[in-house]
């Protein structure tokens, strides 16, 4: 088994690094082979629209046309990867500009322009996002967040055959709040929540790593979709929130966390 996790925080070694570390460590201990890829070490664009990936009988179709530092990722990731898990902090109520650009590479060359909707990737793997935020938990649905983790799941569900997410709230951002202009964020709160956090949170990725080759060998349901794998001449069927009103769902309670 092989786990392929992509950071899409800037920090190396910040929360959203060291969650998805914790998650290949969980693989790592049931035998996987994992590998580690900051996506700020790559450099690379967003979809450029090219629509060469949609061109029938195009030598890219069905792939990304671009080639800069994200091929290699993307070919590795649909050649190789068992189970891809994702990580971003969350910028603005969304994922970092680096991973939606990433995003946008991965996914938009193996959706369809079909009613309904279907994928072009070979295979069904698993697919896992940790947010990590800095707002509390009470404050995520007012925030909308909830929407927008809904929508990663669902198309990461509909292209890949399985998704699953994990938060983690509150977190400390700052080093030193105090050499910062962060009147908002005061050094004994997010002491408090630093603890809590670590408590509530550090467990969650190594285990839900280490339940990834058990979702593996058991071959994980996919929701509202075909089970045949798909050839870049046939395609299987996803339904995406936007295609027929039925949105796919995936969440797992292997990795999301009671509210």
């Amino acid at each position: 088994m092989y786990v392929l996790g992509i950071n899409g925080s800037p920090r190396k070694h910040g929360n959203t690094a060291t969650l998805v570390e914790h998650a290949l460590k969980g693989a790592e201990s049931e035998g996987a082979k994992t590998e580690l890829v900051h996506l700020y070490d790559l450099e690379y664009t967003g979809c450029t629209s090219c629509f060469a990936c949609k061109t029938l009988g195009g030598k890219s179709y069905g792939r990304c046309a671009v080639k800069d530092g994200l091929t290699p990722l993307l070919k590795k990731i649909e050649q190789d990867a068992d189970a891809i898990i994702l990580g971003s902090p969350i910028y603005f109520g969304t994922d970092t500009g680096m991973m939606r650009s990433f995003l946008e590479r991965l996914m938009f060359p193996y959706l369809t322009y079909t009613l309904p909707h279907g994928t072009l990737f070979p295979r069904k793997i698993l697919t896992g996002f940790i947010y990590t935020m800095n707002i509390p938990e009470n404050l995520v649905k007012e925030y909308g967040y909830t929407l927008h983790f809904a929508t990663n799941e669902n198309v990461l569900a509909g292209l890949f055959g399985h998704s699953e997410h994990l938060c983690a709230y509150d977190t400390y951002q700052l080093g030193t709040i105090q050499r910062c202009s962060a009147r908002c964020l005061t050094q004994r709160k997010k002491q408090s929540a630093k603890k809590l956090y670590s408590r509530r949170t550090a467990k969650r990725p190594f285990l839900w790593g280490y339940g990834l080759r058990k979702r593996i060998r058991y071959n994980t349901p996919v929701p509202k979709g075909q089970i045949h794998i798909p050839s870049r001449t046939h395609t299987t069927v996803c339904h995406l929130p936007w295609s027929d009103g039925n949105s796919v769902s995936a969440r797992s309670p292997h990795l999301t966390p009671k509210t």
